[in-house]
């Protein structure tokens, strides 16, 4: 038996415990990076759908997904077949059956950051070694410098992870930067792993080129908690070549074995192409409402927040301008206005507030008074400053 101090030890997944822990006891949550989610009679409106899932059988279904969802999610993918899909229970599980399955300690892992820290802690408990690849904002917007990533990757990096439209910065990248990217890794042969989970949430309605058929090495990560409206669902993918998909299926027999046999059918219907399409412009519909008014409000105060429009998804990862510790910043409006937000300490970035837009318009307008009553900005004298009222400094 190992020692205790053999054992991988799992750092806390901040974001994730502060979400769990307070999301479903604020009054207004604005600290999901979704669109507000589908109840189920929207899903299904039509009454054959409705007659045919009162039949589902509520055993184990197909543990890594049935063949017809596994098709309907490699129809998304030019070339993959089923046996090129794994369903998982969320993008989460299957983040953690990729990394797992691949990382070994003694390895690196290279990290674009910002980005979905779950893949972070994860990198660091089965590898040990994480060297971050910052994105950098020029021109009002969050790009990629693959020279700099040229520099990081070494024949010890096991792993590359990228998130694709990215979390929090809402950016996207373009194909050449995909292949750009690809070569890099190739030329050290690291597996690159691209969580696209906000794929199909683009302001512009053109799809995030994915970086799935790029590169033999390369993994894709998804599901249908964000772009799709159906986080409820629990419905997530990895996809990638056969005999790793095959091997990430042996890993879930150890965590939770099997999608739900009631959330399996859901999500084949969700994924048939013209509900699909649906759901898709449902989503862009809510965030092209929502963020002109938002980008409006944060430009109005501009001495107090920055920040680069996000092209995809339901976040805003603005900049603000105060000499307050963002956790600091965020518990108190928790604590006193009931609103939840992400600190970008979350990210590792500290002087930046995550803020989602995807929900109602009324909350969302709700929250942000209630943010600028906490900040209670004001001018001194000479009108040349503004000021915090009971925050303490970082």
């Amino acid at each position: 038996m190992a020692a205790p101090e053999d054992h991988v030890k799992i750092l806390p997944f901040e974001m994730e415990r502060m979400q769990s822990t307070w999301e479903n006891q604020v009054e207004i949550n604005l600290s999901e990076s979704g669109v507000h989610p589908l109840t189920l009679g929207e899903l299904v409106d039509e009454q054959d759908d409705r007659d045919s899932l009162l039949q589902v059988g509520l055993g184990y279904p197909q543990t890594n997904g049935t063949i017809p969802l596994r098709s309907a999610i490699a129809a998304m993918y030019p070339g993959a077949t089923p046996d090129h899909v794994h369903v998982t229970n969320g993008g989460s599980e299957a983040n953690f059956c990729s990394t797992w399955s691949l990382l070994e300690p003694g390895d690196e892992v290279v990290m674009m950051a910002p980005n979905y820290m779950q893949t972070w802690g994860l990198a660091r408990a089965f590898a040990g070694t994480v060297l971050e690849w910052p994105l950098r904002e020029r021109d009002g917007r969050w790009r990629p410098d693959v020279d700099q990533l040229r520099s990081l990757l070494t024949p010890r990096t096991r792993l590359l992870l990228l998130c694709n439209p990215n979390n929090p910065t809402g950016a996207c990248f373009d194909g050449a930067t995909l292949d750009a990217i690809c070569h890099e890794a190739g030329r050290h042969g690291t597996w690159v792993l691209s969580d696209e989970i906000y794929r199909g949430a683009e302001l512009d309605g053109h799809e995030t080129p994915s970086i799935w058929g790029r590169y033999d090495r390369a993994i894709v990560t998804s599901g249908l908690s964000k772009a799709y409206g159906l986080p409820g669902l629990r419905i997530g993918w990895v996809v990638g070549p056969p005999s790793f998909v095959a091997n990430t299926w042996a890993y879930h027999d150890y965590t939770s074995i099997a999608p739900g046999a009631v959330n399996d059918r859901l999500a084949a219907l969700a994924l048939l192409p013209s509900r699909r399409a649906r759901l898709l412009e449902r989503t862009r519909g809510i965030l092209n409402a929502n963020l002109p008014a938002l980008a409006t409000w944060l430009s109005q105060r501009s001495r107090l927040f920055s920040f680069a429009p996000p092209e995809a998804g339901a976040i805003v990862y603005a900049r603000y301008h105060r000499p307050v510790n963002s956790t600091t910043l965020t518990t108190r409006l928790r604590e006193e206005k009931s609103v939840l937000m992400v600190p970008g300490d979350h990210f590792g970035m500290d002087g930046y507030l995550r803020i989602g837009f995807g929900g109602p318009a009324h909350d969302l307008f709700e929250g942000l008074s209630r943010l600028e009553s906490i900040l209670q900005v004001g001018t001194d004298a000479d009108g040349s400053e503004l000021t915090l009222r009971g925050l303490s400094s970082r």
